[in-house]
């Protein structure tokens, strides 16, 4: 499915399908907007930059856009594939003024809001088959011209988000409560990350983390980047940013629940350092023989989430979830607003009307008791819990909690106490300009759960369909990794990403402590920057001898373990066991030329370095955003989805908008 701007079908009018792609490049153009001429029919490309549009009869001209790149015209022939090539454009990246942190473009020249020019990527991604899902009732005042869209005062209820501007009242929304008030500053919240450092290796030899299964950080700093703004530091979570791709990894060769794999070469931001790659991949499950399913939708209802891009959203995704299950499955609803209530008891999956019955009716009001909420949702999936079952809360919110317990620290205190519950945790957050991102993590942090930002449909596909099983279905808990680094091959290390899944080295063996769940055919990965022994750098450090400890541990032999780089453990417990088992590779110092490493390697080396410039990282050394999307065009691989392609377009905006001073934030 292809989100559209407003799509209507026609009983006599022609199915026309294509790609759009970059001129200059051939990549594919996710995002771009594709619209009939003479009527407000369009759509976009999806993220491998298909479109498909019911073009009306006697209507023969297509226009194909996208920010950067010249407005094209086409006339449709007699084939109903149509395939476009746009031509870059980068001089329209200059004309670009931002609000602060709501990601909603307008020009300089713009005299006054009653009628606001917002870019038509702006538009929420809708298509006619969406509008089904109740996503938008109506499209009226909505007009869509080459590069923008004018939204006059007649467009009300409609399915993209309103110009909002900060501290300004937007006229044009009376009839419309959720955007007839002025627009607070931006007041979206993220954890602070203080970055991994390195370690001199001959006196911390060892590294401890708990495996992250997370990818919102991706999807966030996406919809910041698409909006004409580079992200805050804060919200690029660099592990996230890696693992929101699907790498090819074999799975586990024996019973064990975990297959574990190991890459070595040198790393693109400093060849004089090494880069290892740890891979782990969770055993897959067919679908037909996964558990049965007690699941409680929790579902944030209140005025926050009044905007068309947040609770509409939210019931599209949530429809989408209940066409997945199956009758021995089982779902019930909560929401909260300044009240919970419990909207529908446990209901069995093949009832799905009745289900998305229930969802339909819910509309956005009051304050936000998302505590209670979270209490309530545990009771419920604790009254039908399902021995041997998959037992999981779906919650979905901006996190924008201001009714009881609220806060992060609140929040870690009560899913700390539920999570002995066994009931698993899935947050999937949603909206912009009060987004709190650093509440979310942390219930999926503390909650034996996972954490998605969910900016449009596609996103909302991708984890509730594609990744299903992973994202749903645990196969292994607490996974923890924990490596030893050979001082005498190893100067010191650096774990990029991770910070807030660092633990104490005797957290490893201790089965108390909690850690990361891996789903059904879920992969990770973590990366390694490694500073060989005899490498001068400026991040190797020592302490002076110790003047009061004695040295009576006898030392290894010479030669006893020269040809090995470091010792890799993992522990994991099966879904319903509280015991670990072990087990441990080794990764010899025979490093691989960089050129000849897999695409996967070498494509998540790219992220990462992508990553740390987004961070402004210390540690980004010789890192460039020519240099990430050079080797990430090289390292697509089989990319069947287009999110490879996808990230290649994310990193050159990104590189546009670092390198253009004329973009402010307006105040």
């Amino acid at each position: 499915m292809v989100a559209g701007l407003a799509a209507f079908k026609c009983n006599n009018s022609r199915h026309i399908t294509g790609a759009v792609f970059g001129k200059d490049d051939k990549l594919p153009i996710p995002g771009a907007t594709v619209k009939v001429d003479g009527t407000n029919a369009g759509t976009y490309t999806d993220s491998r930059g298909h479109y498909a549009i019911d073009v009306p009869d006697g209507k023969t001209q297509l226009t194909f856009s996208y920010v950067g790149y010249q407005t094209q015209k086409q006339t449709i022939g007699k084939a109903d594939t149509l395939n476009v090539y746009l031509q870059a454009n980068n001089s329209q990246l200059s004309e670009v003024v931002v609000t602060t942190g709501l990601g909603i473009k307008r020009t300089e020249k713009q005299p006054n809001y009653t009628t606001t020019k917002v870019t038509s990527k702006d538009l929420t991604q809708y298509n006619s088959n969406d509008i089904a899902y109740g996503l938008a009732s109506s499209a009226s005042g909505v007009t869509v011209n080459d590069q923008t869209a004018s939204v006059n005062q007649s467009a009300v209820n409609m399915s993209s988000p309103a110009p909002l501007v900060k501290n300004k009242m937007v006229s044009g929304y009376s009839n419309n409560q959720a955007y007839n008030k002025p627009v607070a500053d931006n007041d979206e919240s993220y954890k602070p990350i203080s970055e991994n450092s390195f370690n001199n290796a001959k006196d911390n030899p060892l590294s401890t983390f708990s495996i992250d299964v997370d990818a919102a950080s991706y999807s966030n700093v996406r919809r910041f980047i698409n909006s004409g703004q580079l992200p805050p530091a804060d919200a690029v979570r660099v592990e996230e940013m890696i693992n929101y791709f699907k790498y090819d990894l074999p799975g586990p060769k024996s019973s064990a629940p975990v297959g574990i794999t190991t890459e070595l070469s040198s790393a693109p931001w400093n060849p004089k350092h090494l880069l290892v790659r740890v891979g782990l991949k969770a055993r897959s499950v067919d679908m037909n023989k996964l558990p049965s399913s007690n699941l409680v939708f929790l579902l944030d209802v209140s005025g926050s989430m009044g905007e068309p891009n947040k609770l509409s959203l939210v019931k599209a995704s949530m429809k989408m979830l209940v066409d997945q299950l199956r009758p021995q499955d089982r779902v019930a609803i909560v929401t909260y607003s300044g009240e919970v209530g419990l909207k529908l008891g446990s209901t069995p999956g093949n009832e799905k009307q009745k289900i998305k019955d229930v969802i339909d009716g819910l509309y956005a009001s009051g304050s936000t008791a998302g505590g209670a909420g979270i209490k309530m949702a545990y009771h419920i999936a604790r009254q039908n819990f399902m021995q041997n079952g998959n037992n999981r809360i779906i919650m979905a919110t901006d996190g924008d909690f201001n009714v009881g317990d609220s806060s992060d620290g609140d929040m870690e205190t009560l899913i700390t106490r539920e999570r002995e519950s066994h009931v698993g945790l899935t947050i999937m957050g949603y909206g912009m300009g009060n987004l709190k991102d650093s509440k979310m993590e942390t219930l999926a942090d503390k909650g034996n759960g996972n954490y998605a930002y969910i900016d449009n449909l596609t996103e909302a596909r991708k984890t509730l369909i594609t990744q299903y099983g992973g994202t749903m279905f645990t196969v292994a808990k607490d996974v923890k990794v924990q490596v030893e680094f050979n001082p005498a091959k190893v100067k010191s290390y650096r774990l990029v990403g991770y910070e807030d899944r660092m633990l104490a080295k005797e957290d490893f063996n201790n089965d108390k402590k909690d850690a990361g769940d891996m789903g059904s055919g879920h992969t990770v990965t973590a990366l390694y920057e490694v500073v060989p022994v005899g490498v001068n750098d400026n991040y190797s450090t020592a302490v002076d001898p110790l003047k009061h400890q004695g040295t009576e541990e006898q030392p290894i032999a010479a030669g006893t373990y020269g040809d090995e780089l470091m010792t890799l453990k993992f522990r994991y417990k099966q879904p319903n066991s509280d015991v670990s088992k072990m087990s441990l590779v080794t990764v010899k110092d025979r490093p691989k030329s960089f050129n000849s490493t897999s695409v996967d390697f070498r494509f998540a080396s790219a992220v990462a370095e992508f990553g740390m410039l987004l961070r402004s990282s210390e540690f980004k050394q010789g890192s460039s955003f020519d240099q990430a999307i050079s080797i990430a065009k090289t390292a697509k691989g089989n990319d069947e989805d287009g999110y490879r392609s996808e990230f290649v377009r994310l990193a050159e905006t990104a590189r546009s908008l670092a390198g253009n001073n004329q973009l402010i934030t307006k105040e």
